[in-house]
């Protein structure tokens, strides 16, 4: 994997990242259109949760913490079990887990249609199977995690309602599927594109995908201070 090989941050995997992984930035560049099966903001503040799957976890969870409403977001592991929710175990492909990031949010502040017109639009792309740019398997597929019939609900309208409008050059892979387990990762891949700017892969696969966060929602933009 070359997300692997720009660990070590030699200048062999920039150029490697620099050839590939136009396909791990942004899905479009503008936003997609908003969902149109939605629900209202929250009369009162609160904590709900969305679990995202989109390729490599540092990115997606790079671009979440960076959205206003998003009051905390951690990088793991679901669609697997207990037993199996280890890195070296999900990167042999073999476990059913994907790298994953759950959101937890105030649906006061910003609602679960939104976050996925986040997740279409800037955190990765939904037309490739299995993969994510140069990262490649089925822990980089693109899923959504549902916790209730809600969130089915508006995931698979939404879907409907992008293939139809053919906003994407490809029909959308993501799946939808009920959240059985969510596995925090291990504490080195927390926030691991902000506490590692200058790694290779960070700044050519994911800093792309903050910079659009930036330009295609500025009024949901925020900066990340970190913990």
């Amino acid at each position: 994997m070359l997300k692997d090989l720009s660990l070590r941050g030699a200048v062999g995997s920039l150029l490697i990242a620099l050839a590939v992984c136009s396909g791990c930035r942004a899905a479009t560049r503008t936003p997609v259109p908003a969902a149109t099966a939605d629900v209202p903001l929250a009369a009162t503040s609160g904590k709900q949760t969305a679990v995202f799957a989109g390729g490599c976890f540092w990115g997606t969870q790079s671009v979440f913490e960076r959205v206003k409403g998003v009051v905390a977001t951690t990088v793991g592991y679901a669609g697997g079990s207990a037993d199996t929710a280890t890195y070296a175990q999900v990167t042999t492909e073999t476990t059913g887990h994907a790298e994953s990031v759950k959101v937890d949010y105030d649906p006061s502040k910003i609602t679960y249609g939104q976050l996925l017109r986040i997740f279409f639009s800037v955190a990765h792309d939904p037309t490739q199977l299995n993969r994510q740019g140069p990262d490649v398997g089925t822990s980089y597929r693109s899923a959504i995690f549902y916790s209730n019939d809600e969130q089915r609900r508006i995931s698979e309208a939404y879907i409907a309602q992008l293939d139809t409008a053919h906003v994407f050059p490809s029909r959308i892979v993501t799946q939808v599927v009920p959240l059985k387990g969510f596995y925090d990762a291990e504490s080195y891949h927390q926030h691991y594109a902000d506490n590692n700017p200058d790694n290779p892969y960070i700044l050519v696969c994911d800093r792309p995908k903050i910079a659009a966060l930036k330009e295609q929602f500025p009024e949901l933009f925020k900066d990340y201070k970190g913990k």
